[in-house]
């Protein structure tokens, strides 16, 4: 395993993330794996030394929160553990009740002791917002963040999908009041969806913030199961209404195309070809890489091993064009 600093915190983690998002309550999510299931999947990823781990209260209504701390509780003080806070517990889909979404302090500090609870820590690594909430002004975010590190809840704290400017304005509001700013930036990047290298990267590289992307393999897209040639009807593609409307477009399928054609020159999987191209940028701290078959723990993790070439870098961009913004709400 390689290990990288996480940004400005001191912490050292693995060049990959394990994604938590992936364990939970089939009843709720049916892709996502029970703790059985889950088990030797990261006793796996410790055994091969992952030591980075990534959730967030509403995945599976707070049962992955659950089984990570179950899983990973005997090894507290080799871990690195990370949660979010902003979505309604009733799932991302449903309408929330009064107070019971958003980053008021209110939701937060109900939010942070529900997730210790469910985790069973005394505090959390790295405490992030899934969103950034526009009827909180920022300072106010900060401010109430900044309490929990005070009162020993949450060691570091980070930020999720938004705009350049609004990361910006952040880091200024931490300055101006002395707070500890945003340390991390969660964010969508992968090959099908680049609009992150436009100014949040660049951005992220200049202050020295960590970066570890959620979904670098689009939802499993990227692993090259799914092909334009043959109906899909995978457990994910049946329930994921996120994997429906974010990827499956013609320009998609197409850059998925050349990743399987590298690695099948390579000999290697178009899994690792994807992940070979995220680290090769050198921004890039720790993807988040969900993980739900045993097998899937060495190829990820092989990814690190593989070398691109400038000219495959070459061929896996060029087919990229433009988006809308994907995944800032």
């Amino acid at each position: 395993m390689k290990y990288v600093r996480l940004g400005q915190t001191g912490l050292e983690v693995s060049r990959i993330c394990l994604g938590m998002m992936s364990y939970g309550d089939p009843t709720v999510s049916k892709w996502t794996l029970p703790l059985d299931e889950a088990r030797p999947i990261i006793k796996k990823a410790l055994d091969l030394g992952i030591n980075f781990f990534d959730t967030a209260n509403v995945y599976s209504k707070g049962k992955s929160e659950e089984i990570t701390g179950q899983l990973l509780g005997d090894y507290r003080d080799e871990v690195v553990i990370a949660t979010k806070v902003f979505f309604p517990m009733r799932g991302f889909t449903e309408a929330p009740l009064p107070n019971q979404s958003g980053l008021s302090r209110y939701h937060i500090y109900r939010a942070i002791d529900d997730s210790l609870r469910r985790l069973n820590l005394k505090y959390v690594d790295l405490y992030q917002i899934h969103r950034l909430d526009p009827n909180v002004p920022l300072e106010n975010i900060l401010r109430t963040l900044n309490h929990l590190i005070d009162r020993g809840k949450v060691l570091h704290i980070g930020a999720s999908s938004m705009f350049a400017w609004q990361f910006a304005k952040s880091l200024w509001i931490a300055d101006k009041y002395g707070f500890e700013p945003f340390k991390t930036m969660q964010n969508h990047y992968n090959l099908l969806y680049r609009e992150e290298e436009r100014e949040m990267l660049p951005l992220c590289k200049n202050q020295g913030i960590g970066v570890i992307p959620w979904s670098p393999l689009a939802r499993g897209f990227l692993t090259g199961k799914y092909s334009s040639k043959k109906p899909t009807d995978s457990a994910r593609f049946q329930h994921d209404k996120y994997l429906k409307t974010r990827y499956f477009k013609t320009e998609d399928f197409k850059i998925v195309e050349r990743v399987v054609t590298i690695a099948q020159e390579k000999d290697i999987t178009p899994a690792q070809v994807a992940l070979a191209w995220l680290l090769s940028k050198e921004v890039i701290t720790a993807p988040i890489v969900g993980i739900t078959k045993l097998s899937y723990v060495e190829e990820i993790i092989g990814a690190l091993d593989v070398k691109l070439t400038t000219d495959e870098i070459k061929r896996l961009e060029e087919f990229y064009t433009p988006h809308s913004i994907i995944g800032h709400s």
